[in-house]
């Protein structure tokens, strides 16, 4: 399904670009892992190279304690602001519902956010059900056929991270090459043994690897991974900006980028 002929990103102005028919499946990928792993950073890395490709995607933003959205972009890149809350308010979730509040960008026809604006809480909203975030998840799929979820870390009291983790087709699990993110999986990995967790359907991701991080260190201290995701100082700075709809041009994140395409390749 075409954002643009369903209505939803139609810019009126003449000589706009047209889309492309899309006739790929696509798929829901969620991003996991430990905190200061870089979760939101590859999952906002993810959604823009795939809408670069000129795939419909939304870019769901899930951290109820830190609302993401004001710190991936500056205010004046969004058409408008709207917010994640407005529909987990609702009693029952529907499509419409859902595409009234997708977040649109002035850069991009293809790519839109939903998550928390700046000052919002998990308290900012009533109390939601495991039924309303599959709705969600379930209208996501219906609209575009790319949704990226970017999960917070600490599962046990965040509803819609734990749901994406089930309903995802595939899940990254990112971890730092350190001992914390090995206490943080032992702690909430058995959260999960009792739900809908298939391990078959997650790739494990060694995130923010150093030079001098050796692939022998990566493996004791990790166990066996299948990406490595480089650190890259300009992607650190973009964080650090708050801009990372930029485009990564510089020669250090170059390793960065290679990696991303063997994930979307592997993983759609």
């Amino acid at each position: 399904m075409n954002f643009k002929k369903a209505g939803i990103f139609h810019r009126s102005s003449e000589g706009s670009e047209q889309p492309e028919v899309q006739n790929d499946s696509g798929g829901m990928l969620a991003v996991w892992g430990s905190p200061g792993s870089g979760k939101t950073v590859t999952a906002v890395k993810i959604a823009k190279m795939l809408s670069a490709k000129k795939k419909n995607v939304i870019l769901l933003l899930c951290d109820m304690t830190a609302p993401m959205l004001p710190c991936i972009c500056s205010p004046d890149e969004l058409e408008c602001e709207r917010s994640l809350g407005n529909i987990l308010a609702a009693a029952r979730i529907g499509e419409n519902l859902i595409k009234h509040n997708l977040v649109t960008l002035k850069r991009s026809n293809y790519l839109t956010v939903l998550g928390l604006l700046k000052g919002e809480n998990e308290y900012s909203i009533p109390p939601f059900t495991e039924k309303q975030a599959i709705e969600l998840l379930d209208g996501l799929r219906q609209i575009a056929p790319y949704v990226i979820v970017d999960c917070g870390s600490y599962i046990a009291n965040d509803i819609l991270s734990a749901v994406a983790l089930m309903e995802a087709d595939s899940v990254l699990r990112l971890a730092n090459c350190d001992l914390k993110s090995i206490s943080y999986f032992s702690s909430q990995l058995p959260l999960l043994k009792d739900a809908k967790w298939d391990a078959d359907k997650q790739y494990k991701v060694a995130a923010n690897v150093k030079p001098f991080q050796a692939a022998d260190h990566i493996g004791k201290v990790l166990g066996s991974v299948t990406f490595k995701l480089p650190y890259s100082q300009e992607l650190e700075e973009q964080y650090l900006a708050g801009n990372l709809f930029s485009d990564l041009s510089l020669k250090d994140s170059r390793a960065f980028r290679k990696e991303l395409e063997k994930i979307i390749e592997e993983v759609f």
